[in-house]
């Protein structure tokens, strides 16, 4: 009686949280809603596709004329808060930035922002608002976990070097599946390479498209010369996940 006393006291105390811990939880929710409700009530995401970026090229190319440095600051951050909030609107924000900035500038601004932005959700979706994301991401929690409980960063490589799955369904899962941070952080960082410099030099080629009234070609990625070497480089990140199978299947034996 006594055992079973002390282990339903344990259990009680593990149920608790600290006061500053689910302070700082919604504070965080507080955070998140309140971005989500600022870039929507700013107008901002109305500026998200093509014809705003054809209608205001422009006024873009001169503010990052006359404001240099600021310019790309502004870049970058408008990207980390949009895929912090898992906000629609990352491609056309990479085709911009690819105008504006040239595409090799704009690819090293746009991985450097979007680590940021998918580490912020990857924390939130930890800390803040994990039974809410855990039901957002619905069955496809079940289709990565075995990926991810086997070797972590190259599943997670493999998704970030081919669109698998939606961008933003990648930052929640790993939070879910307890990926540490550093993992996270290095295979999205390099996994997203490729793929923002093949959409970032499509933004560089833009002025013509604009001058002969066409639209890109968004599904370049998926073209064969772009799509099989992306292909490879997964074979390559997922050669390890076998080896090591193939090491304990025949340690078992």
């Amino acid at each position: 009686m006594r055992d079973a006393d002390k282990n339903a006291e344990i259990q009680g105390d593990g149920d608790t949280q600290p006061p500053s811990k689910g302070l700082k939880r919604y504070i965080l929710v507080l955070i998140v809603v309140g971005g989500v409700v600022a870039f929507i009530a700013s107008g901002a995401h109305e500026y998200l596709s093509f014809e705003a970026l054809s209608r205001h090229r422009a006024d873009l190319l001169g503010f990052a004329a006359d404001h240099g440095v600021w310019a790309v600051a502004a870049f970058m951050v408008t990207y980390v808060v949009v895929i912090a909030l898992s906000l629609p609107g990352g491609v056309w924000l990479t085709l911009a930035g690819g105008f504006v900035f040239g595409g090799a500038m704009a690819g090293v601004y746009v991985v450097i922002g979007a680590t940021i932005g998918a580490t912020l959700i990857f924390l939130a979706a930890r800390y803040a608002f994990a039974d809410l994301f855990r039901a957002r991401a619905g069955s496809a929690l079940a289709k990565m976990e075995s990926g991810f409980r086997q070797n972590a960063f190259n599943y997670l490589l493999v998704l970030r070097l081919v669109p698998l799955f939606p961008f933003w369904l990648v930052n929640l899962v790993p939070a879910l599946l307890d990926v540490t941070l550093r993992t996270y952080v290095i295979a999205t960082f390099f996994g997203i390479i490729p793929g923002t410099f093949v959409y970032a030099y499509v933004g560089a080629g833009l002025g013509a498209v604009f001058e002969s009234g066409g639209s890109p070609d968004l599904g370049v990625i998926f073209q064969p010369e772009v799509l099989l070497p992306l292909l490879g480089l997964s074979a390559l990140s997922i050669v390890p996940v076998i080896y090591q199978k193939l090491k304990n299947k025949e340690a078992a034996s």
